[in-house]
């Protein structure tokens, strides 16, 4: 086969089409003269751009925003004070006694017989004395901008 021919029929074959076999001589035949450069950079953009920008999708949608909740998770386990209610990931609620930085490890109180236990920061999973006080100070700001806001008075008068 001469080498336009092949590469009508590489064009071919990356857009998709059918065809039968005694067209396609024909067709490939038309496709060369019309075209010579039938099948060169736009079938490798089809080839390959469609599944990197399907690589982009998944990373931003799926993938980057994982990797921000979970530094998120790890500033939170290193933030941990004495006295903060918190939340294992087995379901525990305790309050922080000790948080031992050499051993990355936390001493907990928890129920009413003051039961302690000593965990991994790592299986802490919520903190729920910060998560409170930035509800508080989130409501505080909404407060703070609704009285600020005029109630369709104008300024000058």
């Amino acid at each position: 086969m001469n080498k336009k021919l092949i590469k009508a029929i590489s064009a071919l074959s990356g857009a998709g089409m059918m065809w039968q076999a005694g067209t396609l001589h024909t067709f490939a035949a038309d496709a060369a003269a019309a075209d010579p450069n039938a099948g060169g950079i736009g079938a490798m953009i089809t080839t390959f751009g469609i599944p990197l920008l399907l690589l982009a999708f998944l990373y931003f949608i799926m993938i980057r925003p994982q990797q921000k909740q979970e530094k998120e998770t790890r500033a939170m386990q290193k933030n941990l004070q004495v006295g903060d209610e918190v939340v294992t990931i087995g379901g525990i609620v305790g309050i922080v006694l000790r948080v031992e930085e050499a051993t990355e490890t936390v001493v907990l109180e928890t129920g009413s017989d003051r039961l302690k236990i000593r965990l991994k920061q790592d299986a802490i999973k919520e903190n729920v004395t910060a998560a409170e006080q930035l509800a508080a100070e989130k409501a505080e700001k909404e407060k703070k901008k609704a009285n600020g806001i005029s109630l369709g008075k104008p300024k000058d008068e």
